[in-house]
């Protein structure tokens, strides 16, 4: 029999559990505009996905307060958040796959460059935190991604080896900060597409949403080394 529970799925959130970037885009937008800040957006969102607040807001704005960047970052998470709750729903096939996972009993971890407040909006506001053993934020960490220690820090909390565990991810950044924390990932094309999801060293494969993937499947696959 394979012991699962020495295997770890790590989950990002934004863009991987629910197709939420374009409302992050379209808050951005309000928050630049509001404060008069001229800038390529979407260039903005491809240089900073997977990034923590406090280090994208100064780069657009510059050299302010820590005051002024907490009060950037709230507004513009809440006009995010406001957005968002018509909408709020798990990526198709999230559920059963998260269901499948645990049943099993490999180790779950959320790792999120969102806020607190992003982080409860999603995982409590849709019920998803029962399936999950630690979740890892930007207040738990110095980095957000490309920086692996975000997927460093859940692999400890989980107590799981590095090289046991599989990212699922959406962002570049995201698969490099994988890769550069010696794990596989499994691409959701939310955003970026499978092409360019599969150009990524860590990705050992990209799909639109979890529709048909299979949690037993995919530890039998990638680490070829178990016991049975």
């Amino acid at each position: 029999m394979i012991d699962f529970g020495r295997y770890a799925f790590i989950f990002d959130m934004d863009g991987t559990l629910v197709d939420n970037m374009h409302v992050h885009t379209d808050a951005w937008k309000i928050l630049l505009e509001e404060n008069g800040v001229e800038m390529d957006t979407q260039k903005f969102l491809v240089a900073t996905a997977g990034r923590t607040n406090r280090e994208i807001i100064p780069e657009a704005f510059g050299e302010i307060s820590q005051q002024r960047i907490s009060e950037l970052a709230e507004r513009k998470e809440s006009l995010y958040r406001e957005k968002f709750l018509p909408d709020r729903k798990p990526v198709a096939g999230a559920i059963e796959f998260l269901t499948e996972s645990r049943e099993l009993g490999i180790k779950m971890a959320v790792a999120t460059a969102a806020p607190n407040a992003n982080m409860e909006f999603i995982l409590d506001g849709l019920d998803m935190r029962q399936f999950f053993q630690a979740v890892t934020t930007a207040a738990d960490v110095k980095f957000g991604k490309p920086d692996p220690e975000m997927f460093l820090k859940s692999a400890e909390k989980l107590g799981v080896e590095t090289g046991n565990c599989l990212v699922f991810e959406d962002a570049i950044g995201g698969f490099q900060a994988a890769h550069r924390a010696g794990m596989k990932s499994i691409g959701i094309a939310t955003v970026n597409s499978i092409e360019d999801i599969l150009t990524q060293e860590s990705v050992v494969e990209a799909h639109t949403d979890f529709t048909g993937l299979r949690a037993k499947g995919l530890i039998e696959k990638y680490f070829p080394n178990i016991s049975n």
